[in-house]
Protein backbone atom coordinates (compact mmCIF):
# COMPACT_ATOMS: atom_id res chain seq x y z
CA UNK A 1 0.00 0.00 0.00
CA UNK A 2 1.31 3.22 -0.38
CA UNK A 3 3.15 4.59 2.22
CA UNK A 4 1.73 8.30 2.39
CA UNK A 5 -1.97 6.95 3.45
CA UNK A 6 -2.31 8.72 6.82
CA UNK A 7 -6.30 7.96 7.00
CA UNK A 8 -8.15 4.65 6.44
CA UNK A 9 -10.26 6.29 3.82
CA UNK A 10 -6.51 6.91 2.08
CA UNK A 11 -6.28 3.16 2.08
CA UNK A 12 -8.36 2.65 0.62
CA UNK A 13 -8.27 4.66 -1.98
CA UNK A 14 -4.77 2.87 -2.52
CA UNK A 15 -6.57 -0.13 -3.15
CA UNK A 16 -9.00 0.85 -5.39
CA UNK A 17 -6.29 2.24 -7.81
CA UNK A 18 -4.13 -1.03 -6.99
CA UNK A 19 -6.61 -3.73 -8.01
CA UNK A 20 -10.56 -3.02 -7.55
CA UNK A 21 -11.60 -5.93 -8.78
CA UNK A 22 -10.04 -8.63 -6.05
CA UNK A 23 -11.68 -9.71 -2.98
CA UNK A 24 -11.62 -7.35 0.17
CA UNK A 25 -14.16 -8.46 2.45
CA UNK A 26 -15.94 -11.88 2.29
CA UNK A 27 -18.74 -12.19 4.95
CA UNK A 28 -20.32 -15.08 6.75
CA UNK A 29 -23.02 -15.35 9.09
CA UNK A 30 -23.59 -18.59 10.55
CA UNK A 31 -26.19 -18.18 12.12
CA UNK A 32 -28.19 -18.05 8.73
CA UNK A 33 -25.99 -19.04 6.12
CA UNK A 34 -25.40 -16.15 4.57
CA UNK A 35 -22.82 -14.97 2.61
CA UNK A 36 -21.60 -11.85 0.68
CA UNK A 37 -18.26 -11.09 -1.20
CA UNK A 38 -17.26 -7.33 -2.09
CA UNK A 39 -14.61 -6.40 -3.81
CA UNK A 40 -12.80 -3.22 -3.57
CA UNK A 41 -14.75 -1.58 -6.16
CA UNK A 42 -17.76 -2.57 -4.69
CA UNK A 43 -16.77 -2.04 -1.11
CA UNK A 44 -15.43 1.53 -2.10
CA UNK A 45 -18.97 2.44 -3.96
CA UNK A 46 -20.96 1.12 -0.98
CA UNK A 47 -18.45 3.39 1.39
CA UNK A 48 -18.97 6.69 -1.20
CA UNK A 49 -22.91 6.13 -1.17
CA UNK A 50 -22.78 6.02 2.95
CA UNK A 51 -20.36 8.68 3.11
CA UNK A 52 -22.45 10.87 1.11
CA UNK A 53 -25.69 9.78 2.91
CA UNK A 54 -23.54 10.85 5.76
CA UNK A 55 -22.58 13.73 5.02
CA UNK A 56 -25.09 15.21 2.99
CA UNK A 57 -29.07 13.98 3.99
CA UNK A 58 -27.34 13.59 7.56
CA UNK A 59 -25.57 17.02 7.51
CA UNK A 60 -22.63 15.24 9.22
CA UNK A 61 -19.26 17.44 10.06
CA UNK A 62 -15.91 16.55 10.31
CA UNK A 63 -15.46 15.93 14.05
CA UNK A 64 -18.77 15.02 15.26
CA UNK A 65 -19.05 11.71 17.03
CA UNK A 66 -21.17 8.65 15.66
CA UNK A 67 -22.21 6.19 18.22
CA UNK A 68 -21.87 2.99 16.30
CA UNK A 69 -24.17 0.14 17.80
CA UNK A 70 -23.41 -2.54 15.10
CA UNK A 71 -22.22 -5.83 15.27
CA UNK A 72 -18.82 -7.38 13.01
CA UNK A 73 -20.43 -7.19 9.68
CA UNK A 74 -19.73 -6.56 6.10
CA UNK A 75 -22.05 -3.19 6.63
CA UNK A 76 -20.91 -2.07 9.89
CA UNK A 77 -17.02 -2.02 7.84
CA UNK A 78 -18.89 0.06 5.21
CA UNK A 79 -19.76 2.91 8.05
CA UNK A 80 -16.26 2.79 9.51
CA UNK A 81 -14.87 3.84 6.12
CA UNK A 82 -17.55 6.63 5.23
CA UNK A 83 -16.66 7.96 8.74
CA UNK A 84 -13.48 8.09 7.99
CA UNK A 85 -14.39 9.66 4.54
CA UNK A 86 -15.85 12.28 6.40
CA UNK A 87 -14.11 13.13 9.65
CA UNK A 88 -16.56 11.86 11.50
CA UNK A 89 -15.76 9.87 14.92
CA UNK A 90 -16.95 6.51 14.66
CA UNK A 91 -17.16 5.62 18.65
CA UNK A 92 -18.23 2.09 18.41
CA UNK A 93 -20.85 0.76 21.40
CA UNK A 94 -20.92 4.53 22.19
CA UNK A 95 -23.26 6.30 24.61
CA UNK A 96 -25.40 7.67 21.82
CA UNK A 97 -27.17 9.92 24.60
CA UNK A 98 -23.77 12.27 24.13
CA UNK A 99 -23.48 11.46 20.29
CA UNK A 100 -24.26 13.69 17.99
CA UNK A 101 -25.77 11.09 15.17
CA UNK A 102 -26.67 6.90 15.88
CA UNK A 103 -26.49 4.32 13.51
CA UNK A 104 -27.96 1.27 15.19
CA UNK A 105 -28.82 -2.66 14.49
CA UNK A 106 -31.95 -4.31 15.26
CA UNK A 107 -30.82 -5.15 18.37
CA UNK A 108 -29.89 -2.36 19.86
CA UNK A 109 -32.51 0.27 18.96
CA UNK A 110 -33.93 1.12 22.22
CA UNK A 111 -30.35 2.36 23.51
CA UNK A 112 -29.85 4.12 20.32
CA UNK A 113 -33.16 5.96 21.24
CA UNK A 114 -31.52 8.06 24.01
CA UNK A 115 -29.47 10.16 20.61
CA UNK A 116 -31.12 13.24 20.47
CA UNK A 117 -29.47 13.49 17.18
CA UNK A 118 -30.10 11.71 14.12
CA UNK A 119 -30.93 8.10 14.35
CA UNK A 120 -30.04 5.57 11.37
CA UNK A 121 -30.92 1.92 11.59
CA UNK A 122 -29.80 -1.49 10.04
CA UNK A 123 -31.97 -4.00 9.49
CA UNK A 124 -28.43 -6.58 8.65
CA UNK A 125 -30.73 -8.44 6.51
CA UNK A 126 -29.00 -10.39 3.63
CA UNK A 127 -28.20 -8.58 0.59
CA UNK A 128 -28.63 -5.36 2.09
CA UNK A 129 -32.61 -5.63 2.91
CA UNK A 130 -34.54 -3.10 4.35
CA UNK A 131 -36.93 -3.72 7.14
CA UNK A 132 -40.30 -4.63 6.64
CA UNK A 133 -41.51 -1.79 9.25
CA UNK A 134 -39.04 0.90 9.49
CA UNK A 135 -38.72 1.53 13.03
CA UNK A 136 -40.03 4.79 14.86
CA UNK A 137 -37.56 7.57 14.64
CA UNK A 138 -35.08 6.35 12.40
CA UNK A 139 -34.39 6.67 9.08
CA UNK A 140 -34.03 3.00 7.36
CA UNK A 141 -30.32 2.69 5.78
CA UNK A 142 -31.07 0.24 3.37
CA UNK A 143 -34.24 2.96 1.92
CA UNK A 144 -31.83 5.90 2.12
CA UNK A 145 -28.59 4.73 0.39
CA UNK A 146 -29.50 3.54 -3.04
CA UNK A 147 -30.01 6.83 -4.01
CA UNK A 148 -26.93 8.46 -2.92
CA UNK A 149 -24.14 9.40 -5.39
CA UNK A 150 -21.44 6.71 -6.26
CA UNK A 151 -18.64 9.00 -5.77
CA UNK A 152 -17.30 11.23 -3.18
CA UNK A 153 -15.90 14.06 -2.00
CA UNK A 154 -15.55 15.82 1.65
CA UNK A 155 -16.78 19.11 2.25
CA UNK A 156 -13.55 19.88 3.79
CA UNK A 157 -10.70 18.04 3.90
CA UNK A 158 -10.22 14.91 6.56
CA UNK A 159 -7.76 16.17 8.72
CA UNK A 160 -5.12 12.65 9.93
CA UNK A 161 -4.24 14.42 13.36
CA UNK A 162 -7.87 14.35 14.06
CA UNK A 163 -10.15 12.15 15.86
CA UNK A 164 -10.86 9.43 13.44
CA UNK A 165 -12.01 6.24 15.91
CA UNK A 166 -12.87 5.50 19.95
CA UNK A 167 -12.74 1.56 20.84
CA UNK A 168 -12.84 0.17 24.14
CA UNK A 169 -11.42 3.20 26.09
CA UNK A 170 -9.30 3.87 23.22
CA UNK A 171 -9.43 6.96 20.96
CA UNK A 172 -7.29 7.01 18.02
CA UNK A 173 -6.44 9.72 15.19
CA UNK A 174 -6.72 8.60 11.24
CA UNK A 175 -2.83 8.81 11.52
CA UNK A 176 -2.38 6.49 14.50
CA UNK A 177 -4.90 4.24 13.47
CA UNK A 178 -3.38 3.35 10.07
CA UNK A 179 -0.05 3.23 11.95
CA UNK A 180 -1.75 0.92 14.62
CA UNK A 181 -2.72 -1.31 11.53
CA UNK A 182 0.33 -1.81 9.79
CA UNK A 183 1.58 -2.84 13.29
CA UNK A 184 -0.99 -5.47 13.44
CA UNK A 185 -0.31 -6.80 9.78
CA UNK A 186 3.12 -7.16 10.46
CA UNK A 187 2.29 -8.88 13.83
CA UNK A 188 -0.58 -11.40 11.99
CA UNK A 189 2.30 -11.72 9.14
CA UNK A 190 -0.04 -10.33 6.24
CA UNK A 191 1.17 -9.10 2.94
CA UNK A 192 -0.41 -8.11 -0.05
CA UNK A 193 -2.84 -11.25 -1.24
CA UNK A 194 -2.95 -12.53 2.51
CA UNK A 195 -6.84 -13.58 3.01
CA UNK A 196 -7.54 -13.32 6.92
CA UNK A 197 -10.61 -14.97 8.73
CA UNK A 198 -11.08 -13.21 11.33
CA UNK A 199 -14.17 -14.53 13.70
CA UNK A 200 -13.72 -11.46 16.41
CA UNK A 201 -16.38 -9.47 17.46
CA UNK A 202 -16.46 -5.51 16.13
CA UNK A 203 -16.13 -4.04 20.08
CA UNK A 204 -12.74 -4.41 20.78
CA UNK A 205 -9.53 -2.41 18.52
CA UNK A 206 -8.36 -6.08 17.92
CA UNK A 207 -11.34 -7.43 16.29
CA UNK A 208 -11.61 -4.00 14.27
CA UNK A 209 -8.09 -4.87 13.33
CA UNK A 210 -8.47 -8.30 12.28
CA UNK A 211 -11.70 -7.73 11.18
CA UNK A 212 -10.73 -4.79 8.56
CA UNK A 213 -7.89 -2.65 8.85
CA UNK A 214 -5.02 -4.59 9.14
CA UNK A 215 -6.13 -6.74 6.28
CA UNK A 216 -6.34 -3.23 4.54
CA UNK A 217 -3.62 -1.83 5.27
CA UNK A 218 -1.41 -4.94 3.70
CA UNK A 219 -2.84 -4.94 0.81
CA UNK A 220 -4.58 -8.41 1.45
CA UNK A 221 -8.75 -9.34 2.32
CA UNK A 222 -11.00 -10.56 5.32
CA UNK A 223 -13.01 -13.51 5.33
CA UNK A 224 -15.44 -11.76 8.27
CA UNK A 225 -17.17 -14.27 10.36
CA UNK A 226 -19.81 -13.62 12.46
CA UNK A 227 -21.81 -16.30 15.00
CA UNK A 228 -18.21 -18.37 14.02
CA UNK A 229 -19.07 -20.40 17.19
CA UNK A 230 -21.95 -22.06 15.30
CA UNK A 231 -19.73 -23.48 12.17
CA UNK A 232 -18.09 -26.45 14.03
CA UNK A 233 -14.30 -27.67 13.43
CA UNK A 234 -14.93 -29.62 10.32
CA UNK A 235 -16.92 -26.39 8.88
CA UNK A 236 -14.20 -24.21 9.78
CA UNK A 237 -11.24 -26.12 8.16
CA UNK A 238 -13.51 -26.57 4.79
CA UNK A 239 -14.01 -23.06 4.57
CA UNK A 240 -10.23 -22.18 5.43
CA UNK A 241 -9.69 -24.50 2.06
CA UNK A 242 -12.60 -22.87 0.03
CA UNK A 243 -11.47 -19.11 0.62
CA UNK A 244 -8.31 -19.79 0.39
CA UNK A 245 -7.26 -18.47 3.33
CA UNK A 246 -3.45 -17.84 4.45
CA UNK A 247 -3.85 -16.85 8.69
CA UNK A 248 -6.55 -16.27 11.05
CA UNK A 249 -7.68 -14.73 13.85
CA UNK A 250 -10.39 -16.71 15.85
Amino acid sequence: MNSSDRTPADLLRSALAADPARPLVTFYDDATGERVELSVATFANWVAKTANLLQGDLAAEPGDRLALLLPAHWQSAVWLLACSSVGVVADVQGDPATADLVVSGPDTLERARACRGERVALALRPLGGRFPQPPEGFSDYAVEVPSQGDRFAPFAPVDPEGPALAVGGTELTGARLVARAREDAGALGLVSGSRLLSGRTYDTWEGLSAGLFAPLAAGGSVVLCRHLDQLGADGLAQRTESERVTDTAV
